[in-house]
């Protein structure tokens, strides 16, 4: 018996089958697409840590150049405690800023080690919040732990030519040799300033008309140092 195309069990029965066949093949793309922004990612992130002790890289060396630089990694606890068992480069600190649900007891602090011809780094992953949205980065110290070498930031949203200037040679470049300690690892926060007074010890010039995204910068920093600074004092 031919079967009646135009009748409305047909239409709906083909219907169906389109639907599925459709949305087999858009899960698949969305799989596929989303295991390489996965890699993609990784390698960004990568690079971003490079960045910090100013060492240049592009998607394609990055694995390999990082591999060369980062010597080796843990994660602390806001008291400074080393963790067993937990992976640095697998701690999301951003997706741990958003999560509200989260206390300071709950959340995981990544620190990775570099050697950069002959010296030895640490390098610090910060979060915050600047004007229209989140602002992140990675932070490096010298071997005495507190002097910082390099610092990489960058913004989801914030306004061209304003705020996103953080990422910005001329804006990281004010924060290097900046300190974060006093000679005893007593914690000295670093204040963010706009009337040219940056030259002076634990001030930094901030972006003109980038005030709030400058602060931003100012509270991410002072927030995470603050917590790393505890785990230096133990291995001191």
């Amino acid at each position: 018996m031919a079967m009646n195309k135009e009748s409305n069990g047909y239409i709906f029965g083909f219907t169906i089958a389109l639907v599925a066949v459709v949305g087999t093949i858009l899960a698949s793309i969305s799989m596929g697409l989303k295991e390489k922004q996965t890699m993609n990612n990784v390698v960004k992130k990568k690079m971003d840590i490079l960045a910090a002790i100013q060492v240049e890289s592009t998607r394609k060396n990055a694995d390999d150049v990082y591999d060369k630089y980062i010597t080796s990694s843990l994660v602390i606890n806001k008291d400074g405690e080393a963790l067993d068992g937990e992976v640095a480069f697998d701690v999301d600190v951003k997706k741990q800023h958003r999560d509200k649900t989260l206390t300071e007891e709950m959340k995981k602090y990544p620190l990775y080690f570099a050697e950069k011809e002959g010296e030895k780094l640490l390098i610090i992953p910060v979060v915050g919040k600047g004007l229209w949205g989140p602002i992140w980065g990675y932070v490096a110290l010298k071997d005495d732990m507190r002097t910082i070498y390099g610092v990489s930031y960058d913004h989801k949203s914030e306004t061209p030519g304003l705020g996103a200037e953080i990422k910005q040679k001329f804006f990281t470049d004010r924060w290097l040799n900046e300190t974060i300690a006093d000679a005893s690892l007593n914690f000295t926060p670093i204040v963010v300033v706009k009337d040219g007074s940056g030259a002076n010890p634990q001030k930094v010039d901030g972006i003109t008309g980038g005030t709030i995204t400058s602060k931003g910068v100012e509270e991410m920093m002072n927030r995470t140092m603050g917590i790393y600074i505890n785990y230096f004092k133990t291995v001191k």
